[in-house]
C-alpha cells in the first residue's frame, strides 16, 4: 500500500473516531453541539506539547483524552445551566474561546501553532496500524453503549428529556456522561491528529470543522453508528478525489445539510436500513 493510500486511511480513521464521539452527544443522547472542534484541539495541542517534552504515545494519547474529557464536562456542566434551545450557541461560543486563547497564547505557538512533533518510535506503519485498530475498538466501544443500558438512557433523554426524568433517568448524568464521553473521543482523534501531521495550528479547529464533523454525523443518520461511518468515509475521502471541489467545501457540506434534512431525514443509515429490509421482503 502506497505512502499517499495509508495517508488517506489514516485520516479516515481520525475522522471516524471525531466522527463518533459527536454521534454519542448528538446523535444518541440529543444535544446540539457546533464546538467539537474545539475538544478536538484540545487533545491535539495536549498531545503535541506532551510529545515534544519527550513523553511516548502511550502516554500522550490518553493524556489528550483526559483533558478534551475535562474540557468536555466544564462546558456540559455549564450548559446544564441554558435551556436546549442555547445549547448549540453555548457550544459554539467554547469553540471561539478556545480559538482566542490559543492564538493569543505564545507557549501554544500563538497563530502559527506547534511543530516539529516526532514520530511514534514504532515508525508510521505501526501508527497507521495503532490507528486503525483504535479506530475498530472506538466502533465496538460505541455500538456497545448503544445496546448498553447507558445508550437506552441516551435515547430516553433524546426522546423526551421530561419523560425520562418521570421514569428515574437523572438528565444531568446522562448528558455530562455523553459530553465526556463524546468529548474524550474527539480528543483521542486530535491526539492522533498531531502525530499524524506532525503539526498543529489554530486554523485546524475552527467553526468550519465543528460544521464538517456535524455534516458527517447528519448525513449518516442521527440514529446510525453505520451511516456516521459511511458517511465520514465518503466526506473525507471526497476531497481527495475530487481537488477542485475542495474549494466548495462549505458550500458543499451546506447544501448535504440541506438536502438530508429535506429529502433523507433519517440519513444514509435510514436508507441502508430500508434496503436491508426490502432484501430481506419486510414491508
Amino acid at each position: 500500500m502506497s505512502a499517499y493510500v495509508l495517508s488517506i486511511v489514516s485520516l479516515v480513521g481520525i475522522n471516524i473516531i471525531l466522527a463518533l464521539g459527536l454521534h454519542l452527544i448528538s446523535g444518541l443522547c440529543g444535544q446540539v453541539s457546533l464546538g467539537h472542534a474545539a475538544f478536538y484541539g484540545v487533545g491535539a495541542y495536549t498531545a503535541a506539547l506532551l510529545a515534544k517534552a519527550g513523553y511516548p504515545i502511550g502516554f500522550t494519547l490518553p493524556a489528550a483524552m483526559a483533558a478534551a474529557a475535562v474540557a468536555g464536562f466544564v462546558v456540559g456542566l455549564c450548559s446544564l445551566r441554558v435551556r436546549e434551545d442555547f445549547l448549540a450557541i453555548a457550544t459554539m461560543a467554547a469553540g471561539f474561546i478556545f480559538l482566542g486563547v490559543v492564538k493569543q497564547n505564545d507557549a501554544l505557538g500563538g497563530e502559527i501553532g506547534i511543530s516539529g512533533i516526532a514520530t511514534p518510535s514504532f515508525g508510521r506503519d505501526g501508527f497507521v496500524a495503532l490507528e486503525l485498530v483504535t479506530t475498530v475498538l472506538v466502533i465496538l466501544f460505541c455500538l456497545h453503549v448503544r445496546r448498553s443500558w447507558l445508550g437506552f438512557g441516551f435515547s430516553a433523554v433524546a426522546d423526551d428529556d421530561v419523560a425520562a426524568q418521570m421514569i428515574g433517568v437523572d438528565n444531568r448524568v446522562y448528558k455530562l456522561t455523553a459530553f465526556c464521553i463524546g468529548t474524550a473521543l474527539a480528543g483521542l482523534a486530535g491526539g492522533f491528529l498531531a502525530y499524524y501531521l506532525r503539526a498543529v495550528s489554530p486554523d485546524a479547529f475552527g467553526f468550519t470543522t465543528s460544521i464538517s464533523v456535524l455534516c458527517m454525523v447528519v448525513l449518516g443518520g442521527m440514529q446510525s453508528i453505520t451511516g456516521c461511518i459511511v458517511a465520514t468515509t465518503i466526506l473525507t475521502i471526497m476531497p481527495e478525489l475530487l481537488r477542485f471541489a475542495d474549494n466548495y467545501k462549505l458550500l458543499i457540506f451546506g447544501a448535504l445539510l440541506f438536502l438530508t434534512m429535506r429529502f433523507l431525514p433519517e440519513g444514509l443509515g435510514g436508507l441502508l436500513a430500508l434496503v436491508r429490509r426490502k432484501e430481506a421482503g419486510s414491508p
